[in-house]
């Protein structure tokens, strides 16, 4: 690898751990170490929140005029009565296309340094913008969105309001959906009151679990922080999506992000799973590997995994319990990945830990979104 690859490489890892640090709460003195409350969400330099910019983005979220065909919000993947993503394996994909890869929640996104499975997005405003120019997800043209924009007065106006600009920008809507995201947040769990200093905020089994998930389990030692992830990369040995066995167009859907995202011609034409995180630097080191979920909120966000090849919380304690499973990249499977041990009672205290990094299901009204209406005269 070149020196400026490794840079890269490095810049690209590094890249969620100063926000780790950001998001840490305060700590009462005996919980564990590697552990800690979710504090306030960072906020970028250059979007600071305003109501305004907020309400803004809220609408922008829920507008289906943000995609290709004028029907695919942000929230058609993002489903807030489904825990903020989408309820199947794998997300919803454009009409004509499925998805490859699951819908991840949007809930406590904020903290994450780098956004998307394979860390290919740096910040929620990137996001926004990959999610909804996507061939297999929003896929829109920037200027026909913007232009719908143009044609929605109450857009305008609020625009101006609060980006000073004549007409919405592209850009700015992707700041606005990025500020809304970033008040979808949860810190107030069992799990935070507890860490807080609450006794009484988890129950005996969720305090076995926490036992087991810093100790005999070794979960914490890629789920840590805040976040309850190290936001790192592994390859765990998920299995590959079992729709690729059958369902055409699922398997022209991978051939084409095979193609898409850089593969060699090899890769295009023997590969029958998901390289992950080797497209951000086309290494092989990093085939297979996936960054590292955050666990908070997960008791809203089924099936599991990059690809939900894993159902219940119930499975992925087995998954994990078993050492973790085979897939195509078994050279870079996660040496951390081991046969644990656990008995029956050892799996259900740990899966009701897990259920304590989940507070109240958050949910929303979808706000009313504005008409469309002629340009002013003088703009014709």
């Amino acid at each position: 690898m070149s020196k400026a690859m490794k840079k890269t490489v490095s810049a690209w890892a590094l890249a969620g751990a100063s926000v780790l640090a950001i998001a840490t709460g305060a700590i009462a003195a005996d919980r564990p170490s590697e552990l800690a409350p979710l504090g306030d969400p960072p906020i970028p330099a250059d979007n600071p929140q305003t109501p305004e910019k907020i309400e803004l983005g809220k609408m922008l979220f829920f507008d289906p005029r943000l995609s290709g065909n004028g029907a695919m919000p942000c929230s058609a993947c993002h489903l807030p009565d489904a825990g903020w993503d989408f309820p199947d394996k794998i997300s919803l994909g454009y009409p004509g296309t499925v998805h490859w890869r699951n819908s991840q929640t949007v809930i406590n996104s904020a903290y994450y340094g780098n956004l998307f499975w394979a860390g290919s997005s740096k910040s929620l405003e990137a996001q926004a913008k990959s999610a909804a120019t996507g061939a297999v997800a929003g896929n829109g043209e920037a200027d026909m969105m913007e232009s719908r924009l143009a044609f929605i007065p109450e857009y305008r106006e609020r625009f101006k309001d609060v980006f000073g600009t004549e007409y919405p920008r592209l850009s700015h809507a992707w700041m606005a959906i990025a500020a809304f995201e970033r008040t979808l947040v949860q810190t107030d769990t069992p799990f935070d009151n507890y860490m807080r200093g609450d006794d009484a905020a988890l129950d005996d089994a969720q305090k076995r679990g926490l036992d087991l998930f810093t100790g005999k389990a070794g979960c914490s030692q890629c789920h840590s922080g805040a976040l309850l992830s190290n936001q790192k990369y592994y390859n765990l040995g998920v299995p590959a999506y079992d729709g690729w066995e059958d369902d055409e167009l699922a398997q022209i859907t991978f051939r084409y992000e095979l193609y898409a995202k850089g593969s060699t011609e090899e890769m295009y034409r023997t590969y029958k799973d998901d390289p992950g995180a080797y497209f951000r630097a086309k290494d092989k080191n990093h085939l297979g590997k996936f960054r590292v979920p955050s666990l908070r909120y997960t008791m809203y966000t089924a099936p599991y995994m990059h690809n939900g090849m894993i159902e219940t919380l119930e499975d992925v304690v087995e998954f994990y319990n078993q050492g973790g499973g085979e897939n195509q990249f078994a050279e870079t499977k996660s040496e951390l990945i081991k046969p644990l041990g656990l008995d029956d009672a050892e799996k259900a205290d740990l899966v009701a830990f897990l259920e304590s990094l989940s507070g109240e299901r958050i949910v929303m009204e979808e706000p009313e979104l504005p008409d469309y209406d002629v340009l002013p005269a003088a703009s014709n």
